[in-house]
């Protein structure tokens, strides 16, 4: 079943943010999913252009400039993000992230899956 690893990520993660120190402000659970190549150059709304190869997302409300950290639950691997375009269009995902971080976070292949997003600083 799938909730024995998702619990067990869950777990995991909190204990890896426990032994950081780190407390996320507020976290979010839902869809993600990934840039494709093609946008490469194109002005995000943070004005500069979209890098592929850039640790950056997309998110419909958080303020321009806020870190995230958003782990694939599929694989258990996270990324700090920052937030620099408005976004996903899909409306069954709260988030898009740079094609750098869909590699890290091993979701190239699935396309998109589930996450927990939770900001870091705003």
């Amino acid at each position: 079943t799938l909730f024995k690893p998702l619990a067990l990520a869950i777990f995991t993660y909190t204990l890896t943010l426990a032994a950081f120190g780190e407390t996320p402000v507020k976290t979010q659970e839902g869809d993600a999913s990934y840039y494709a190549d093609s946008l490469d150059g194109n002005k995000t709304a943070s004005e500069e252009p979209y890098d592929k190869n850039a640790m950056t997302a997309a998110h419909r409300e958080l303020p321009l400039g806020t870190t995230v950290r958003v782990t694939y639950m599929k694989t258990g691997k996270s990324v700090t993000l920052t937030i620099n375009d408005r976004g996903p269009h899909a409306q069954d995902r709260i988030i898009d992230v740079s094609g750098a971080a869909a590699r890290k976070l091993g979701m190239v292949e699935d396309g998109h899956g589930l996450v927990v997003l939770e900001i870091i600083a705003e």
